[in-house]
């Protein structure tokens, strides 16, 4: 996460942490596609982009992880079956209303869009008010091996319930861009990804034993890489190696890098929205997903 997100949070008051034992019933009904964590709250006003549900098909349902129910918001076109599938990875702050947004847009253009609740383990972020908790607390004890088959279980799910599993996407926005690059190395039913300013390299831990610029020169799966110039958190001198590290593989991959963005450029319920790159941006990933034969 980048230090200006964390400079622009640090003054809020913690909450309480929710303890791991959520009732799932409150956890599907509070923290799916509903209001904002409570990091961002102060500085919300309302979401720019409102997507209805009109002609859609609307879901917070769960898919069984290892005997686990995994929250995940589901949108798609009504009574169409044999549809594109998009994979929609969060933010640190879950999949608040933002991403089922997202969700929506994607099913108005005859997606089924799944947004998996990845932190559903570990907690809710809805419960802390700072991006420092959120990641002390939740993130940062989230394993990069539990997402990949979080997402795997995700992949699954779709075929059998009428998506096309040799059509498949996947997106993701800010610690979900980290995500997109990883999951499009680990599994080849990929057909393209579309990471928005993830970061590229960090410290290895047993939980984050590989980053995106690891995987960069084995990646088989086209990749498009959307950043902003002025993102404190992911230095230009990252992007730029990522770039080259792509140059000597073979995946096509492309990052394009927006001069006048800093981090959150598409996140329209922020001060960091940049309506410009948000929707050039937006453009470029329908594109990419139609280029690479997800649509």
């Amino acid at each position: 996460m980048s230090n200006d997100l964390q400079n622009e949070f640090d003054s809020l008051v913690a909450k309480t942490p929710l303890t791991d034992a959520l009732d799932r019933r409150v956890f599907l009904r509070t923290a799916l596609g509903v209001g904002f964590a409570g990091a961002v709250m102060p500085v919300v006003a309302q979401t720019l982009i409102k997507t209805d549900a009109d002609g859609l098909s609307i879901d917070q349902m769960t898919i069984d992880v290892d005997g686990q129910k995994m929250p995940v918001y589901r949108a798609q076109p009504k009574g169409k079956t044999n549809l594109p599938v998009i994979l929609i990875v969060s933010e640190i702050f879950g999949v608040h209303e933002h991403i089922a947004d997202v969700a929506r847009r994607f099913a108005k253009l005859g997606y089924m869009a799944l947004a998996p609740e990845l932190f559903f383990r570990q907690g809710d972020p809805k419960t802390y008010t700072t991006v420092a908790e959120t990641m002390r607390q939740i993130v940062s004890k989230v394993p990069d091996a539990q997402v990949m088959k979080d997402l795997d279980a995700c992949a699954a799910w779709a075929p059998k319930n009428g998506g096309n599993g040799d059509k498949l996407g996947i997106t993701g926005f800010c610690w979900g861009g980290r995500i997109t690059w990883l999951y499009s190395a680990h599994n080849p039913k990929v057909k393209a990804g579309v990471a928005w300013y993830g970061r590229l390299t960090s410290e290895v831990t047993p939980l984050t034993p590989k980053h995106p610029l690891d995987i960069a020169e084995t990646l088989k799966v086209p990749v498009l890489g959307l950043y902003g110039a002025k993102d404190a958190g992911i230095p230009m001198d990252s992007v730029n190696r990522m770039k080259e590290a792509l140059a000597k593989g073979k995946s096509k991959s492309e990052i394009v890098v927006y001069a006048d963005s800093g981090h959150a450029f598409h996140a329209d319920y922020r001060p960091s929205y940049v309506e410009a790159d948000a929707k050039d941006g937006w453009k470029r990933c329908l594109d990419w997903f139609r280029q690479h034969g997800v649509a």
